[in-house]
């Protein structure tokens, strides 16, 4: 082995002598990887197929004495530093080009405690993990709408998915974590310790270090619920979203309804003349009592024409994965994304031109119905700020192969750019692709200074800025 060149935070290279290399090694419980080596490419490996980076080194981490060792090395040798926990991002922020990455995948345990209804949960554990252990128990953590997100990510975004009416975000039933700082200190965080920190966390993404446990709040539900899908033919959707957005809005807080809009996979239930062409999907999930889910969903259900209705009792982790296969790794995928208080006739306009123009069979728009107990919370509770949107959307673009890339981006940025004077002017960091930094004091909008002085406090140097970045203030 030789030395090794690492890329720094200024834009050159440090040279790594193999002793110290070898040292790190040593500390490690877990492995530290070069290009070539078993694990490398299985960490710098992400969900986003148009993120093809190549660190320079990987720290494949197995407990918190790990990530103090790895921050620890790229501090002082001024590295540029990446973290990845599921790496389902949709700015790929989780692998760097040329530095140091932390990779949790392999810090994956959830514990459960079914009598004090909390659970312990690792930053590697995807939202399929937690689903089964918590399940298990008939209990649930309000989380996203696909199984193979990671917990980690998710959360410190916000999170939010069929639950969050009924239960709230994902960071409001955040109880305490464990974090590394900048500085390679070990710090627990809670409403009663460094709770500004605390607060900066839900929200504010990875921006102020590196959690290595979450303790979570967890509710009664499942483990069956009443949940599928309605599927109408697309020349009805002026007409199904009118109606869907009266119903959404008045809907008990135990029922969720998102809609999808996208030309049709060749799934089973469906007719195969329906195959490939353009439709409208209601997904919704009703978290009450079996016996009165047939009522709940009714409404929605009685709805124009439906070419297909699977709506009925359900396992809810069968639920939670209903969208997995839809999305599967290594696809290329862009994101565009608006908060709305009302889908206005206007907004529904834009809808049916921009579905009717779709560049690819795999792109889609989703429409996720919020409001329920994470509106409740009020805008400056946590760092997560956008509270009031009864709808937030999700405009997916989704291809195989890169001379599509200017098709579907486009696509993408033109229904964005039509829909802004619709919009509330809030987005969610989640869905937001790497190329909005110019975004991010707005979608943090008032919390935003706060934000940037905690960032001061625990992050001065900006160790932590590969993410949706928040500069620190001093």
């Amino acid at each position: 082995m030789t030395d090794l060149l690492i890329r720094t935070v200024k834009g050159d290279q440090t040279k790594i002598p193999e002793d110290g290399l070898t040292m790190l090694r040593g500390q490690l419980r877990g492995r530290a990887c070069l290009k070539d080596e078993d694990g490398y490419d299985e960490a710098r490996t992400i969900w986003n197929g148009m993120i093809d980076r190549s660190p320079g080194l990987v720290v494949r981490c197995e407990g918190a004495a790990d990530v103090m060792r790895a921050v620890n090395f790229a501090r002082e040798n001024d590295l540029v530093l990446s973290v990845r926990g599921g790496g389902h991002n949709i700015a790929g922020n989780a692998v760097c080009d040329g530095g140091l990455q932390i990779d949790l995948t392999l810090m994956n345990s959830v514990r459960v405690d079914p009598v004090s209804r909390r659970a312990w949960v690792e930053p590697g554990a995807l939202l399929q993990d937690v689903d089964r252990e918590t399940q298990a128990f008939g209990l649930v953590l309000p989380m996203g709408i696909n199984s193979t997100t990671g917990i980690a990510g998710l959360t410190l975004g916000g999170g939010f998915g069929w639950t969050s009416r009924m239960f709230g975000m994902t960071i409001d039933n955040l109880i305490s974590a464990d974090m590394v700082l900048a500085d390679g200190s070990f710090v627990h965080v809670s409403e009663g310790e460094h709770p500004d920190l605390f607060w900066a966390i839900r929200g504010g993404g990875g921006n102020f270090g590196v959690v290595t446990s979450f303790e979570f709040r967890l509710h009664p539900m499942g483990p069956q619920v009443t949940a599928g899908l309605v599927v109408h033919p697309f020349e009805d959707a002026e007409a199904i979203l009118r109606a869907y957005r009266e119903i959404a809005r008045r809907a008990p807080e135990e029922l969720t309804c998102w809609v999808v809009m996208r030309k049709a996979p060749p799934l089973p239930f469906l007719p195969p003349e329906w195959h490939g062409r353009e439709i409208l999907v209601l997904a919704m999930c009703y978290g009450g009592s079996l016996d009165q889910g047939e009522e709940a969903t009714r409404e929605l259900r009685s709805l124009g024409r439906p070419i297909a209705d699977i709506v009925g009792p359900m396992a809810f982790v069968d639920w939670q994965a209903i969208f997995d296969p839809l999305l599967t790794t290594g696809a290329r995928n862009y994101w565009k994304s608006h908060d709305f208080m009302d889908l206005s006739d206007e907004v529904v306009a834009e809808f049916v031109e921009a579905i009717r123009t779709l560049p690819g069979p795999e792109c889609e728009v989703f429409i996720g119905h919020l409001s329920g107990a994470m509106s409740r919370v009020p805008e400056n509770a946590t760092a997560y700020t956008h509270r009031n949107a009864h709808f937030t959307m999700n405009v997916h673009t989704r291809w195989q192969e890169s001379r599509h890339d200017n098709a579907c981006i486009g696509w993408a940025r033109r229904l964005f750019r039509a829909l802004e004077p619709y919009a509330t002017g809030g987005a969610y960091v989640n869905f937001m692709p790497e190329d909005e930094t110019d975004r991010i004091e707005k979608v943090y909008g008032s919390n935003f200074r706060r934000l940037s002085q905690i960032k001061g406090r625990y992050d001065p140097h900006n160790l932590f800025r590969m993410n949706q970045n928040i500069p620190p203030m001093h």
